[in-house]
């Protein structure tokens, strides 16, 4: 790998880290794209370039992360599934499903499909959950669940956590919150797992292209994090579900003959 792929890399991460189209997939899809080989530096540069579009998360919300502490109870609550379930199929998250096209490409297909199918059936309520604060424990467990699906690449995080925080009753703007912050411990953790593993065993250069991907992670999903908030208020998820359909036809069509 070199910078430019770095730099590329890196924004396609902090564009799609927050976006329900799964940023491990695009991750994995450009990689093949610029014939970056899966080798175990680049899928621990794809894990920790992460903690970029994590600290964007915290810049945008360190008020109401400090202000109001009860949202930590919340959000540490949905994190133990994950953090349960990742840690135990670590070895094969990383060896067997991270870089494996083919089940990236059913994921996205097939997340796709069904972020289409639950925004056609979901109808906002004046009853359902507006604030993040407002989420019980019970629901935030099980949102932590469906997050926990998310080990699979292709399927997304965000797309993950907002479906199932849809399906519990809560609004769009409080779900695609939640999403954000609870990326924070969620990739924390997935970051600092890998880099563990790794036993921080990187040369100099290795060390330039993961600071690169963390700048360049944290610039775009700054951006995107702001604008996504605007575009929820009046719109649907199902763009976003047309889309992976899409990527996911021609990624076929091009990459698994």
């Amino acid at each position: 790998m070199d910078f430019l792929q770095a730099i590329i890399l890196s924004i396609v991460e902090g564009v799609t880290e927050f976006l329900p189209i799964s940023s491990t997939g695009h991750l994995v899809l450009t990689s093949t794209l610029l014939n970056i080989s899966q080798t175990d530096f680049v899928k621990s540069f794809e894990i920790f370039i992460q903690l970029g579009s994590i600290l964007a998360v915290v810049v945008i919300y360190w008020k109401k992360l400090l202000e109001n502490k009860l949202i930590w109870k919340t959000i540490l609550a949905a994190f133990i599934p994950t953090a349960i379930i990742g840690f135990a199929l670590y070895k094969i998250i990383k060896h067997f499903l991270l870089g494996n096209e083919t089940v990236t490409l059913l994921a996205l297909l097939i997340g796709g499909l069904i972020l289409i199918g639950l925004e056609l059936i979901y109808k906002e309520k004046e009853h359902h959950v507006s604030k993040v604060e407002d989420i019980s424990l019970k629901n935030a467990v099980l949102i932590g669940f469906a997050q926990s699906i998310s080990v699979i690449p292709g399927v997304s995080r965000s797309a993950a956590t907002i479906m199932g925080a849809l399906f519990l009753g809560i609004k769009r703007q409080a779900a695609v919150e939640f999403s954000f912050l609870l990326a924070i411990p969620t990739l924390i953790a997935a970051s600092s797992l890998d880099l563990v593993k790794s036993n921080f065993n990187f040369s100099n250069s290795e060390w330039l292209l993961l600071i690169i991907g963390f700048v360049g992670s944290f610039i775009s999903a700054m951006l995107v994090i702001k604008w996504f908030l605007k575009f929820i208020q009046k719109n649907t998820f199902i763009p976003f579900g047309i889309y992976r359909v899409l990527v996911a036809l021609l990624f076929w069509i091009l990459i698994i003959r």
